[in-house]
């Protein structure tokens, strides 16, 4: 009789909501949609970097003029691609091997775009692990923007000027992310923090840039190569911010100890964008976010598949699937940064004028 008073099994009672994953994850495995596509890789690195000697070839009969700054910016869309697969290879969607997929990592990351692969192996790990969650995800805790009233209350100085006006700011914000993905990236490098691989990412990092460089400050003046430089990293920064913040920005941030199932986690924090091949290719492979987040190794060719069985599951599973444009999703981010900056604006300003002020 005893055991009839028993609580109930934990795993009975998380069970419906595991099996729920579970029997997704077995649909889409039964269709292969799990194996990899290492002929796609090659193909998209190959065409890319003969982009690359193409663009670097076009420098050298330009010569110094400012005209330089033409293939300034399509490196620093070529270097976009280059990172969307290092973004691949650290989710070992490349390779069968996590060693090869580590190593293909380390060069495209600190080789080809100039950043640290373990730095961003562990800032992104977390972030698939707590999409959204205060306190979890260092996406929604960077430095220049709030996503959160809490945060913009506690922003002060010129971060609060910033905040305040933070939607209206945000894509010129986005050509600093260049800058602050490579000075993030060089205080993982050269700092005392533990990081796998540091020998091979030191010089990869240093090479790269002494290479790049030494051919700019040679061949330029230096206000042309100064120019070069920072046109590049603007267009890679707003490239890279533009692809990546669609994604989960403006989606609901999830209070600290906010307690859901794998599946309801990753759909509810994350947002398609359609568009075709086009927007697959344009932002490589990040348009799926629902699909990657949910099958975080998946080859890119799958994603479109594996998006009409995940689409079709969660509307039968009644769980909210958002897909939209990609200019809507950037209306949508602006409309929330700017909702959340009026946290950080004068407390004795009405926030019921200041939406009025908006909608005129």
């Amino acid at each position: 009789m005893s055991t009839l008073l028993l609580p109930p099994s934990p795993v009975r009672k998380t069970s419906p909501m595991t099996s729920s994953y579970a029997a997704l994850s077995k649909q889409v495995k039964d269709e292969g949609l799990l194996g990899r596509k290492l002929g796609f890789y090659i193909i998209k690195f190959v065409i890319t970097i003969i982009a690359l000697m193409a663009t670097i070839g076009s420098t050298f009969l330009i010569g110094n003029s400012w005209y330089q700054l033409i293939p300034a910016a399509i490196l620093g869309v070529i270097f976009t691609q280059i990172a969307f697969m290092a973004h691949e290879a650290s989710h070992r969607q490349i390779f069968t091997s996590g060693k090869l997929n580590d190593r293909a990592g380390l060069v495209l990351a600190n080789f080809f775009v100039g950043l640290s692969y373990g730095w961003w192996m562990n800032k992104h790990s977390k972030h698939h692990a707590n999409p959204n969650l205060e306190g979890k995800d260092p996406d929604i805790a960077i430095r220049a923007l709030a996503f959160t009233p809490d945060q913009a209350k506690g922003k002060k100085g010129i971060s609060a000027f910033v905040t305040k006006r933070q939607g209206y700011l945000f894509f010129p914000l986005l050509t600093l992310t260049g800058l602050d993905l490579m000075v993030s990236s060089i205080g993982t490098i050269f700092g005392k923090g533990q990081l796998k691989n540091r020998l091979m990412e030191n010089v990869l990092f240093i090479g790269r840039f002494t290479i790049y460089l030494t051919l700019l400050f040679f061949f330029l003046n230096p206000f042309i190569a100064l120019a070069f430089l920072g046109v590049q990293l603007a267009i890679f920064g707003v490239y890279m911010g533009g692809s990546f913040a669609p994604n989960h920005k403006g989606m609901p941030v999830l209070p600290s100890g906010t307690k859901l199932d794998f599946l309801r986690k990753q759909v509810l924090t994350s947002r398609n964008i359609y568009g075709g091949k086009f927007m697959d290719n344009l932002m490589g492979g990040l348009n799926y976010q629902i699909e990657h987040h949910l099958f975080p190794s998946m080859a890119r060719p799958h994603l479109k598949r594996t998006q009409e069985i995940v689409k079709e599951y969660c509307a039968k599973e009644n769980i909210p699937y958002l897909e939209t444009s990609l200019p809507k999703s950037y209306k949508i981010i602006v409309a929330y940064l700017n909702d959340v900056g009026l946290a950080a604006r004068d407390p004795f300003e009405c926030p019921m004028i200041s939406q009025m002020r908006r909608r005129d």
